[in-house]
């Protein structure tokens, strides 16, 4: 598949991820077409670049973190314990039961289904808005997700957002950026490369 067909069909699967969330609608999954026979002998045709992307979130209460080697661009401090703020990202392809990454990482490969971004926020808000935007930085920069989650907290927690590709992820590098109540205060670069 050439470059270019990868986009096209990228750009239309943010585009739909798009539509679907800003109507507050799931995406249905989208059912495997049936295989095409195919003549012996011949090797199977890889899958074109993501159909359709979903994402999800989830807040938890602030647990420690074991082993975190992913580490994030986040703003300057909070100055009062009491001020709501986020404190890190930490991405992953794995949750535990309190839906948070359970082992960091910064690179994944084409296969994996789900990629999960942790983020870690202290302080207390009876009503902020955390948002993650989800990017794939090859060529001309595409929105592969934009979801946003309402959340109170009264001290530390955890918001966990959720990019996920029923297809395999173009190799090229790629970021989530988290915005607190619109104003951007972190990112996390990431890489979908083979092993």
């Amino acid at each position: 598949m050439t470059r270019s067909a990868r986009y096209v069909a990228l750009y239309s699967a943010c585009l739909a991820g798009l539509l679907l969330s800003a109507c507050g609608k799931h995406p249905v999954p989208v059912p495997a077409s049936p295989p095409a026979a195919k003549p012996a002998g011949t090797a199977p045709i890889a899958k074109p670049a993501p159909t359709a992307t979903t994402s999800k979130a989830a807040t938890t209460p602030a647990m420690p973190a074991s082993g975190s080697t992913a580490t994030s661009s986040v703003a300057p401090a909070v100055a009062a314990s009491t001020t709501f703020g986020v404190s890190g990202v930490t991405l992953g392809d794995t949750v535990n039961a309190a839906h948070q990454v359970s082992q960091a990482s910064n690179r994944f490969a084409p296969g994996d289904k789900v990629i999960y971004a942790s983020v870690a926020t202290t302080g207390r808000s009876s009503g902020a808005t955390l948002n993650a935007r989800w990017s794939y930085l090859e060529g001309q920069g595409l929105l592969i997700s934009n979801i946003n989650q309402a959340i109170a907290a009264d001290g530390p927690a955890v918001t966990t957002f959720m990019v996920q590709n029923p297809d395999l992820w173009p190799e090229g590098k790629y970021k989530v950026e988290i915005s607190l109540d619109g104003k951007p205060v972190a990112t996390q670069d990431f890489e979908i490369a083979k092993p």
